[in-house]
């Protein structure tokens, strides 16, 4: 949709807006952000079968703050997706939000994981919202796991959870435990679990996160969920910039209605999932994803190609004072690293049917869109998650097949780089990065090595590849 209105922008909501009837909520989420609305509610809207009679809802819950909830359930659940080409925009209202909650609203959670009707549940809840340990394995000591655990010890007997006065769980996955513990209760079968989330396997990790809670909680509601929900891997692909405050005059201008919360992304947009549905789905293929048996190799293609480029960039392209992944690929130097990269990853990239060729070609295009303003310093969060993903299984298959994985080697010097004198860093392993990055110099290299990967830090020959990189890098 894309009009151009000069007069007074009208409220913006399902009496004022051309939208069809609201759906039953059939799909449930937890993580509501920009992402969560220009890729899962876009494709849910576009599998529909009758447009005018849509008939999978989404009933979707914050992560942290409540004011997107709150904004959304002021607009009946509707938003404005804009899609941000080189040259213009497009405008589509989004109208498969039923219910936008905050994350304290834990007991409609509850509610909807329990009803027969709910078939899906899908995530983005970011890679250390899963709280594992080492291998994506189930970790009760970590600190948020064993404080989730005490909660539910507490309140459970006789497979009921009593949450009244116990207080209630915490993480994403002591959440989902409860809500399961009540589906299977009443006897409302299975469902699937989707996590959306940027890292590998992360089917293993929804999995580890919740079957892992429920099985240390109770060994029966453990083999519960075992037995009768699915855990479905994906690999996603949308870049979803943080919407400027301009974006909200220009869809008044264009559109004619105040949208307090729209969501800019770029033309693109890729899933490929793999798993069972043992309470139905909607027909996301109808809208292009992709239903694969082997779903590695995407996952790899995606995570070493655009996320591990993005992370070089995030760092190399910040150190060489660019904001903007735009910025940073039109720098000849940068985009040269970003070609020897992808280079060393496809290597490894073999499976047919990836097509690595077309896939560098397009993320070429991607990045250098200019209207697609997408920060560097937000994707440089949580590097020392992103990187174990990233960039070291690079450079490890290089060393492995006999070459140095220069590329692969340069992208964790960056961030070694980036950090130097930093006393604050955005990462859910903030304390761990600092101390590393706050030692001596002579050990500080093979430190923060370590905090990516044990194995590598002991390689001499590793750590004085690094350094010398991040010699030249600063």
């Amino acid at each position: 949709m894309t009009t151009s209105n000069t007069t007074e922008p009208r409220p913006f909501n399902r009496s004022t807006v051309d939208v069809p009837p609201a759906p039953q909520p059939r799909l449930v989420h937890i993580g509501l952000g920009a992402f969560h609305r220009a890729h899962q509610l876009w494709y849910t809207q576009h599998s529909e079968d009758d447009a005018a009679h849509p008939q999978w809802g989404y009933a979707s819950f914050s992560g942290r703050s409540a004011d997107l909830a709150n904004a959304l359930q002021s607009q009946d659940g509707l938003y404005t997706l804009v899609e941000r080409g080189p040259d213009s925009d497009e405008y589509e209202v989004i109208n498969g939000i039923v219910e936008a909650h905050p994350a304290e609203n834990v007991s409609r959670l509850w509610e909807l994981l329990a009803a027969p009707s709910t078939a899906v549940l899908t995530i983005t809840v970011t890679e250390a919202a899963y709280n594992l340990g080492e291998g994506l394995a189930f970790d009760a000591a970590q600190s948020a796991v064993a404080a989730d655990l005490e909660t539910l010890n507490a309140s459970f007997a006789d497979g009921v959870f009593g949450l009244s006065e116990a207080g209630v769980p915490a993480t994403m996955a002591g959440k989902v435990v409860v809500g399961l513990a009540e589906r299977r209760r009443q006897n409302a079968g299975g469902l699937a679990v989707v996590s959306c989330d940027n890292l590998s396997a992360n089917d293993v990790a929804a999995h580890n996160a919740i079957q892992g809670l429920a099985a240390a909680v109770d060994p029966e509601l453990g083999a519960w969920v075992e037995e009768n929900v699915s855990f479905v891997a994906t690999s996603i692909d949308r870049i979803t910039p943080r919407t400027e405050d301009s974006v909200l005059a220009d869809v008044a201008r264009e559109t004619g209605y105040t949208d307090q919360v729209p969501v800019v992304t770029e033309p693109f947009r890729s899933w490929v999932l793999q798993g069972e549905f043992p309470a139905g789905r909607p027909d996301w293929e109808k809208a292009g994803a992709e239903f694969v048996a082997d779903i590695e190799p995407f996952e790899r293609r995606k995570l070493w190609l655009l996320n591990g480029s993005h992370s070089l960039m995030a760092y190399a392209g910040q150190l060489r004072g660019h904001a903007t992944v735009a910025e940073a690929i039109g720098d000849p130097v940068c985009r040269a690293w970003v070609e020897e990269f992808w280079d060393e990853a496809a290597q490894h990239l073999t499976t047919p049917g990836l097509d690595i060729p077309d896939y560098r070609d397009a993320l070429l295009d991607r990045f250098s869109n200019p209207r697609i303003a997408h920060n560097l310093a937000q994707i440089a969060m949580d590097g020392s998650t992103k990187l174990q993903m990233r960039a070291v299984p690079v450079l490890k298959a290089e060393r492995e097949a006999g070459r140095p994985g220069t590329a692969a080697a340069r992208a964790i010097a960056a961030w070694l780089a980036y950090l130097d004198g930093r006393t604050e860093v955005s990462d859910a392993r903030s304390e761990l990065v600092l101390e590393a990055s706050q030692k001596p110099a002579d050990e500080r290299v093979r430190a923060l090595i370590a905090v990516l990967d044990a194995e590598l830090a002991q390689q001499e020959d590793v750590v004085d590849q690094i350094n010398g990189l991040v010699n030249e890098l600063r």
